[in-house]
């Protein structure tokens, strides 16, 4: 199906972003992967990230959090260009933004207390009682049994893990959260539970990132989707619009009549 190219959709004045990436571009060896990517997400917003295998929206999850760094362009968190930042200089960074990786990553080897506790022990002085608390707070704020802390993860259902390490993420009240195909291979209960989590720390003001191929949790959570195609942004809608006027290469790529 062959279609008109349609540019991105552009503010009608300049926004106040929380992120901003500007002329982004990355290559691994001979692969350039990015070729120029420009997107922003206002405070409290969640973007939707899709695109096909290999074209680097994690990567842009990881530049964002700074374990990946631009060739050229600028990557902004909260007026910030971290590009040049080194590893001490990330520790703030970090503490702000929040990255929900694909599998949960957690620690096999600890308990799900020891792996929500390991964040708070690291930056913070406080008592066994005070980061007991938070932890409980933190799972039942998931829908977690207060009895799953006792649990490691390898006893956990893949649902159960993702929301583990969805609380893991938050332990440390960030204002951004970066989320890497979080309901993958989840089944609709589990997809659901997501969503809500999603939707609750939106409803806190939190901004984000959701990098998926779900689109009904595109459509649940989101405030506006693009699709990285190509090393760029080749389109970018609202999702009010996207529901009222469907049309060009990102409703092929939802229609799977493009990659």
């Amino acid at each position: 199906m062959k279609h008109k190219e349609q540019q991105p959709e552009q503010p009608t004045e300049a926004p106040q972003s929380y992120i901003e990436v500007i002329d982004f571009h990355k290559s691994f060896g001979e692969k350039k992967v990015h070729d120029g990517v420009s997107f922003y997400v206002r405070k409290g917003e969640c973007l939707g990230l899709i695109g096909g295998s290999g074209t680097g929206k994690s990567v842009l999850l990881r530049t964002l959090v700074g374990l990946e760094k631009p060739d050229q362009g600028k990557v902004m968190v909260d007026g910030i260009d971290i590009g040049p930042m080194n590893e001490r200089q990330l520790i703030d960074i970090r503490k702000k933004v929040a990255y929900a990786f694909q599998g949960g990553a957690l620690f096999d080897s600890m308990t799900v207390y020891e792996n929500l506790a390991y964040p708070l022990r690291e930056h913070f002085q406080l008592s066994e009682k005070e980061i007991s608390d938070q932890i409980l707070s933190q799972l039942e704020e998931f829908g977690l049994d207060s009895g799953t802390h006792r649990l490691f993860p390898g006893s956990l259902s893949g649902g159960m893990q993702k929301r583990v390490g969805l609380a893991r993420a938050m332990m440390m009240h960030p204002e951004v959260v970066l989320y890497d195909e979080p309901t993958a291979g989840l089944d609709p209960y589990n997809t659901k539970k997501i969503q809500e989590s999603i939707l609750k720390l939106k409803a806190k003001g939190v901004t984000s990132i959701l990098v998926t191929h779900d689109m009904p949790t595109v459509y649940a959570v989101c405030d506006k989707v693009a699709l990285l195609q190509n090393g760029r942004i080749s389109e970018q809608y609202t999702i009010d619009k996207l529901k009222q006027e469907p049309s060009g290469a990102m409703t092929e790529f939802i229609n799977g009549e493009s990659a």
